[in-house]
């Protein structure tokens, strides 16, 4: 309240002192420019309506000069320099409130800002605590499967062992799942960093090969590798980082054999071309629908068509960033008559 007091306090001030020097000296001497003031502390406290209000009097008590007290004939100078007194009354009152809205705008955008980054600490304080907690029962009920496997409990059959190695598989599906969602959420707050050394990709698609076998076996998928054009073990050798790509070809090998039907194979093709390494990883399944292949890198994104398998949407958005992270290309398309293949390129350095 004391605020709004001596804002229109120092109001009157003005105006009585500006309204004795116009109204005491002749019509020339144009003393309407220090209104100004007015109309800039009504912008800053009192308001848009305020403003208005006192621009409105200042004009007219500035052209009111021109006959009153009428002591000098009026001019054409005099009016053209009152005209120009109050055009810069109205400019500063219009500027005066275009930055008032300027202000209010950035504050809510500032507002908006401190929300959005709160929220998504938040968000990854949430994240970040939910992958904790689920990967400590997820390593325990592991173990504990592997015990029962070894025969530490007890003689089990063949029958047994053979749906305990599918619980194991199972859990340790859904562990990754939940080391993809950290990494994903991770990588979108902070950017994916690569500890990047030369690494040869046939040996690292060799090891993916036997890690994802037991997989493939259990649907029934033939795994093949390609090298170029030629039927011998070749080395392609590239700088980055082995660990983040061999999390790719997972993902997309995965894919492959979760797409494809029993009895079926998926291939995996490496070449050098045009100082690119490039992969391909190709399958017998049911293809991709045309509108779907731009959003299928897109996180979350899981498609509409008739694929025999679904997942979560994250594996290959966590590729794309790996590969996008490289300053390589990711990309997939369907294949004739039927399967899909996807394909990725990195830069090879000399």
């Amino acid at each position: 309240m004391n605020r709004w007091t001596h804002a229109h306090w120092f109001l009157v001030i003005i105006f009585l002192a500006v309204i004795a020097l116009e109204y005491s000296t002749p019509p020339p001497y144009i003393f309407g420019y220090l209104y100004i003031g007015a109309v800039l502390l009504a912008s800053m406290r009192l308001g848009q309506r305020a403003t208005l209000w006192v621009t409105g009097v200042a004009v007219c008590l500035t052209l009111m000069n021109l006959w009153i007290p009428g002591i000098e004939p009026i001019t054409l100078v005099t009016v053209a320099n009152r005209t120009v007194t109050v055009l810069a009354l109205i400019v500063t009152a219009w500027l005066s409130d275009r930055i008032q809205q300027y202000e209010a705008a950035m504050l809510r955008q500032q507002v908006q800002l401190a929300t959005q980054v709160q929220l998504a600490k938040v968000r990854e304080d949430f994240v970040s605590t939910l992958t904790h907690d689920l990967k400590t029962p997820l390593l325990g009920a592991i173990e504990t499967l592997k015990a029962f496997e070894g025969g530490q409990f007890g003689i089990i059959t063949h029958a047994q062992k053979r749906v305990i190695g599918i619980m194991i598989r199972s859990h340790r599906m859904t562990l990754q799942l939940v080391e993809t969602l950290m990494d994903v959420y991770r990588n979108d707050m902070e950017g994916l960093k690569l500890q990047r050394k030369p690494v040869n990709l046939t040996s690292l698609v060799e090891e993916v090969i036997v890690q994802l076998t037991p997989l493939a076996t259990s649907r029934q998928i033939h795994l093949y590798l390609h090298q170029g054009d030629s039927d011998f073990r070749q080395a392609y050798w590239i700088k980055a980082d082995a660990f983040q790509l061999q999390r790719v070809f997972n993902n997309l090998i995965t894919n492959a054999v979760n797409h494809s039907l029993r009895g079926q194979k998926v291939e995996i093709f490496i070449a050098f071309k045009h100082n690119l390494c490039q992969v391909k990883v190709l399958d017998e399944g049911q293809g991709i629908p045309e509108q779907e292949l731009p959003h299928l890198f897109d996180r979350f994104y899981q498609g509409h068509g008739d694929r025999q398998a679904k997942g979560t949407g994250l594996g290959l958005y966590l590729s794309r960033q790996i590969i996008e992270a490289h300053g390589g290309k990711i990309w997939a398309a369907s294949r004739s008559p039927q399967g899909a293949v996807f394909s990725f390129s990195l830069p090879v350095e000399p």
